[in-house]
């Protein structure tokens, strides 16, 4: 019986990565565009929340924010998340700094992690809007803070 010694092929030597190229310069139609698609995807002023990861007040005051910067705020949620959003939009009428201007609920199907099969969730949509007293209210509570901050030191 003969024993043959095969040396193993010589690997192939990599090929040197080609050049980026470089990206063509966006048009003004092309940022149009650019912009319209993001807005519609993601609109700016909408806030998606969620029961788990962030504190009630943490959201009454982003939306707080989003009401000064936009003079509107979308609240959203899916599931269980839908009475942090109502409790969010009644804390934030309550105090006299919004005015409901729609609610929306839908249902909205969703994979189940466990089974993978299809399921119906809840989702709701509020939007409020600036109330008349929101800038004076605002100023009345930062006021009040910086107050607060003197009494300190």
């Amino acid at each position: 019986m003969a024993v043959e010694t095969v040396a193993p092929a010589p690997a192939p030597a990599p090929e040197p990565a080609p050049a980026p190229t470089p990206a063509p310069t966006p048009t003004a139609t092309d940022n149009d565009m650019t912009n319209n698609a993001a807005q519609t995807q993601q609109k700016k002023n909408r806030i998606q929340v969620s029961n788990t990861k962030k504190p009630l007040f943490f959201y009454v005051n982003l939306a707080k924010r989003y009401i000064q910067q936009h003079n509107e705020v979308e609240l959203s949620a899916l599931g269980m998340a839908i009475t942090t959003v109502v409790t969010i939009a009644e804390i934030l009428k309550n105090n006299g700094l919004a005015t409901e201007k729609k609610v929306l609920t839908s249902t909205v199907g969703m994979k189940d992690e466990n089974k993978g099969r299809l399921v119906q969730k809840a989702k709701i949509e509020i939007v409020l809007g600036k109330s008349e007293k929101f800038d004076s209210l605002m100023e009345a509570a930062n006021t009040a803070t910086e107050a607060e901050t003197q009494d300190k030191e």
